[in-house]
C-alpha cells in the first residue's frame, strides 16, 4: 500500500492534540469484526505519515472490556499498518517503578476472561507463538526514543493484565507482586496478541499513575491519580512518538511480519469461504 502510515500509535485522544502533527484527516473504517473505537486520525510527523486511534473511543466511552480490541487492529492493519506503539496507564507492582515514570515491558500475563482474543475461528484454527509477546525490535526503538524524554525509563518486565474496570483489592495486588508481576492494567490483552495474530510489530509505553493498592506508605489509587500523572506525561509521550517515527527504518523486516507461518492448521480447502473472505487480509499470502 503506497503511503501507509510507518506507525500506529493506541491511546488517549489527548495525544492527537500537539502542534507537531501536521495534515491531519479522520477516517472511518469498517471491519467485519464491527467498527474500531473512533475513527482513526491520519497525520504527519517528520514527513511521515502516523496512524492515531483512541482506545477508549472520543470521551474514553467505553470501559475495558467493552473495547472492540478485534475491530482496532484489523481497521490498522487494512491501513497497511506494520508498527503498533500503545501508549497506556498502568499501576507499579514494584517498589522501584514510581509513579511518573514509564515502562517498556517485555512479557504478558491475561487475567482477562470476557474478551474475544483471537481473529481465528468460523472454521480456520491457528496457534500463533507468543513466547515473547512484545516486538523486540520495536521496544528497543521506543525505548531509545523515551531516553531523551528527562523521565525515568525502565526496559523490561511483566504487564499482568486484569479484567477491570475495578481496581484491584489489597489481597490481588499482593498476590501478583508474589507472582513477580511489574505493572497492572486492564487493556494490554488481548490487544498485543491480536497485533501479533495480525504480523504487527507491537509494543507499548506503560506510563506509571499510581502504586496499585499494596504500598502501605501511599494511598490506593485512584481515577484522578490516573489522569493526573497522564496528564503530565503527555507531552513526554508525544515528544517521544516523534522521536520513534523518525527512527524507523523505512522497510519493515522484522519477523513479526511472519508470525502465521507455518501457524495456520486447517486445509486450506475446508475452510469456509465467508472466514476466508473475513480474514483475507490476515492469511491470503498462506493459503
Amino acid at each position: 500500500m503506497e503511503n501507509k502510515p510507518v506507525l500506529a500509535v493506541i491511546g488517549g485522544s489527548g495525544l492527537y492534540n500537539f502542534s507537531a502533527l501536521k495534515n491531519t484527516q479522520s477516517i472511518e473504517v469498517d471491519t467485519p469484526f464491527g467498527k474500531p473505537s473512533s475513527p482513526i486520525l491520519l497525520g504527519e510527523l517528520s514527513g511521515r505519515k502516523v496512524a492515531f486511534l483512541a482506545r477508549h473511543g472520543i470521551g474514553h466511552v467505553f470501559l475495558p472490556s467493552e473495547v472492540n480490541y478485534r475491530a482496532n487492529i484489523y481497521a490498522l492493519k487494512t491501513l497497511g499498518v506494520t508498527r503498533v506503539v500503545s501508549v497506556s496507564a498502568c499501576g507499579s507492582l514494584r517498589e522501584d517503578y514510581s509513579p511518573g515514570q514509564i515502562v517498556i515491558p517485555d512479557q504478558l500475563v491475561d487475567l482477562t476472561h470476557k474478551r474475544e482474543r483471537t481473529f481465528f475461528g468460523d472454521g480456520i484454527v491457528a496457534h500463533i507463538g507468543a513466547a515473547d509477546p512484545y516486538c523486540e525490535r520495536l521496544s528497543n526503538l521506543a525505548y531509545n526514543a523515551l531516553l531523551d524524554s528527562g523521565a525515568t525509563i525502565h526496559k523490561g518486565g511483566t504487564y499482568i493484565t486484569i479484567e477491570g474496570p475495578r481496581f484491584s483489592t489489597k489481597a490481588e495486588s499482593n498476590l501478583y507482586r508474589e507472582w513477580g508481576m511489574s505493572v497492572i492494567g486492564m487493556t494490554a490483552c488481548p490487544e498485543a496478541i491480536l497485533a501479533r495474530e495480525a504480523e504487527m510489530c507491537y509494543t507499548t509505553m506503560a506510563h506509571v499513575t499510581d502504586y496499585d493498592v499494596w504500598h502501605v506508605s501511599e494511598e490506593p489509587v485512584t481515577v484522578e491519580m490516573v489522569v493526573r500523572v497522564l496528564q503530565k506525561n503527555t507531552q513526554i509521550a508525544q515528544e517521544s512518538i516523534q522521536r520513534l517515527v523518525e527512527s524507523l527504518p523505512e522497510e519493515n523486516t522484522c519477523p513479526c511480519q511472519h508470525i502465521l507461518k507455518d501457524s495456520i492448521m486447517t486445509q486450506p480447502d475446508k475452510i469456509p469461504l465467508e472466514t476466508r473472505k473475513k480474514l483475507d487480509i490476515l492469511i491470503n499470502k498462506y493459503i
